[in-house]
């Protein structure tokens, strides 16, 4: 979506008043081809650290306040403070923000022309919101996969306890008890209750939808790649959205285990 403003003063309000996500995937269109490339990974941190630091907001914030920015620079850039962050704005023609947005760390971070920035090409924004179509596809099943292992996991735990009491049972009591809890023990072993039967089949249905939207999406994303003028920074981005997500797959299925 184009920045709303006269001037680029205003066009940078409007940038700073957009999600934390947004005004770091801006930024990595703006300069992919310089700065952000290798950048990405650090920008995608900052991200994180503003939601984290944004109690209120979260994900759906945009600044943070003076204490918060410094604990966040505490973390970063512990040779700069607020104020220098402030002052050094100023000197390139930023008016001093009471409270500091993600793009206005970014701009006094790397040092980069705000004014370039503004006008940067963003992408075609038809590629760009398919892809974030596909990718919240993604994360719907992935919902649903968590939901039907949750509840097969409920299943086989009730199944395993009946099976843990019917042993126990089988070594106490008479002989007469002892025999006819082998007697149900061997029945229930032998059974394929129906709830527990229509977990599995939900559970692998689940995770077959979300095989499938992943390599859908994954294929979508290498396409855009390659077409000219397209929002590398956008397409890394939620490229590496579809990566976070696929930590919580099974690691049979393609997952893999987060590091700590």
């Amino acid at each position: 979506m184009p920045l709303a403003g006269a001037n680029d003063a205003e066009k940078l309000k409007d940038l700073a008043s957009r999600s934390y996500r947004d005004q770091a995937v801006w930024f990595l269109n703006a300069f992919w081809n310089g700065v952000a490339k290798k950048e990405a990974e650090n920008v995608w941190k900052y991200v994180l650290q503003f939601v984290k630091l944004d109690l209120e907001k979260g994900k759906q914030g945009n600044q943070l306040d003076e204490v918060m920015t410094h604990r966040f620079l505490e973390v970063n850039d512990n040779t700069h403070t607020v104020r220098e962050l402030r002052e050094k704005l100023y000197a390139i023609g930023i008016e001093k923000p009471k409270f500091v947005a993600l793009i206005h760390y970014l701009i006094f971070h790397y040092a980069i022309d705000w004014h370039e920035l503004l006008h940067a090409p963003q992408g075609n924004q038809d590629d760009i919101d398919r892809a974030q179509q596909m990718l919240e596809a993604v994360q719907t099943a992935l919902k649903e996969a968590q939901t039907a292992a949750a509840d097969l996991a409920r299943q086989e735990n009730e199944f395993n306890s009946r099976t843990k009491e019917l042993e126990l049972k089988s070594t106490v009591g008479t002989a007469v008890q002892q025999n006819k809890a082998k007697a149900e023990l061997a029945q229930h072993l032998a059974s394929d209750p129906l709830p527990l039967r229509k977990a599995k089949i939900t559970n692998e249905a689940a995770v077959k939808k979300l095989l499938k939207k992943v390599h859908e999406a994954e294929a979508y994303l290498e396409e855009v790649k390659q077409k000219p003028g397209a929002a590398a920074g956008a397409m890394w981005w939620l490229d590496r959205e579809l990566h976070e997500a696929k930590a919580y797959m099974p690691q049979a299925k393609g997952g893999y285990q987060k590091k700590a």
